[in-house]
C-alpha cells in the first residue's frame, strides 16, 4: 500500500491498486501536503474499518460501488455514537467523496448514493486571535523557558516569524537556511504553502533581526540546504516542540487555550485588518486560495469596520 496506516487492512487487490492510484494522484497531481494525505488516509481507514464490520466482510471495489444511501447514513450515525465532532465528520465525508469521484473518473466504480448524503452542518467559528499586548508578550517571553541561550533565541525567532509574517507552523519549519541568506537585502521570504502554492512574504526588520540573532548563536554550522530551525541534536525542528513551548507560554502568561502557534497567524491577519489592511492583500499574504476564507477575519474586527463605514461613506455622513 502507498500509506502505512492502510497496511493493517486485508484489502482486496483491486481496491488496493485503486487506492494507490488515488493517493498517487493526491500527492503528485493535486500536490496535497503530507498532513492532508495523512488526514485522508485516517478517514479512509476509519471508513474501511466500519464497512468491514457493517458488511461482515472486507469490501472490494464492487462492494464500494454497491453501497446504498442507508450504508453511508449508518457510517455517519456510527461517527456520532463515537462522539466525533461534526467538523471531523464533514471532513471525513469530503475525503470519501473525493475518493469516489476519483474512482468514477478512472472507470473503477460508480456510486450515486454518496452524492445524496448531506454534509453535517458545521458550527460557525471565527479565528481565535491574541490581542496585540498578548501577541507581543509571547514574542518577548518565548526565550525565557529554556536554559540554553541559542535555543531561547531560536524560539524567539520562530514566534516572531509566525506573528510577523503570518506563516503556518509547517511553513516556518520547512524553511532552509539558504532561503534566508539574503533576507536583509531582499526583504522577502519565498514560501511554499498548501498544495505547493508559492507566495512571497514581506519580512519586517524585527523578524530579520530575530533570525540573524538566532543563527549567530546557533552552535551548528548550517549550509544552504540545511534546516533553518533545528532541535538540540541538530535535526529539523518538530512542530510538536513549538506547540509544547506555546503551552508553557500560555501558563506563564495566563493566556487562553486557544493561544496556539496557529493563533499567531490569526493575530497577524487580525491586526493587519484592524490597522487598515485590505482583504485582498491579506489574502495574498496568508496564501488563502479563496477570499471567503480571509473574510472570516472581518468578523473579529466587525466593530472597527462598522465605525470606518460610518466615518467614511458619503451616505453614512449625510444627516437624515
Amino acid at each position: 500500500m502507498a500509506h502505512d496506516s492502510l497496511n493493517r487492512f486485508s484489502i482486496e487487490d483491486g481496491s488496493a491498486h485503486a487506492i494507490d492510484e488515488w493517493l498517487d494522484w493526491l500527492t503528485h497531481e493535486k500536490r496535497c501536503s503530507a498532513h492532508t494525505i495523512d488526514a485522508y488516509c485516517r478517514d479512509l481507514v476509519r471508513f474501511l474499518d466500519f464497512s468491514r464490520d457493517h458488511l461482515g466482510y472486507v469490501p472490494g471495489l464492487k462492494d464500494l460501488g454497491n453501497l446504498r444511501t442507508a450504508d453511508f447514513r449508518s457510517y455517519l450515525a456510527f461517527r456520532v455514537n463515537e462522539g466525533l465532532s461534526r467538523t471531523s465528520t464533514a471532513r471525513a465525508l469530503s475525503s470519501l467523496r473525493n475518493l469516489f469521484r476519483f474512482l468514477e473518473r478512472r472507470g473503477h466504480i460508480h456510486n450515486a448514493a454518496i452524492g445524496g448524503i448531506r454534509t453535517p452542518k458545521i458550527p460557525h467559528s471565527v479565528p481565535k486571535a491574541l490581542d496585540k499586548v498578548e501577541a507581543l508578550g509571547v514574542v518577548s517571553s518565548a526565550g525565557d523557558l529554556v536554559a540554553e541561550a541559542w535555543i531561547g533565541k531560536r524560539d524567539v525567532a520562530i514566534v516572531t516569524l509566525l506573528y510577523g509574517c503570518g506563516l503556518r507552523i509547517g511553513e516556518a519549519l520547512a524553511l532552509n537556511r539558504g532561503q534566508t541568506a539574503d533576507l536583509r537585502a531582499s526583504g522577502v521570504l519565498r514560501i511554499i504553502g498548501k498544495g505547493g502554492k508559492e507566495r512571497l512574504a514581506p519580512v519586517l526588520g524585527v523578524v530579520a533581526n530575530a533570525i540573524e540573532d538566532y543563527l549567530a548563536a546557533c552552535p551548528y554550522g548550517l549550509g544552504g540546504d540545511d534546516p533553518l530551525f533545528i532541535g538540540a541534536r541538530g535535526k529539523r525542528l518538530n512542530a510538536g516542540i513549538v506547540q509544547k513551548n506555546m503551552r508553557h507560554l500560555r501558563a506563564l502568561l495566563g493566556l487562553a487555550e486557544t493561544a496556539t502557534p496557529h493563533a499567531l497567524r490569526h493575530s497577524f491577519a487580525t491586526h493587519l485588518l484592524s490597522g487598515g489592511g485590505d482583504l485582498r492583500t491579506i489574502q495574498e499574504l496568508l496564501g488563502h486560495a479563496s477570499l471567503s476564507t480571509t473574510q472570516r477575519y472581518t468578523e473579529v474586527d466587525a466593530k472597527r469596520l462598522n465605525a470606518v463605514y460610518h466615518d467614511s461613506h458619503p451616505r453614512a455622513r449625510m444627516k437624515n
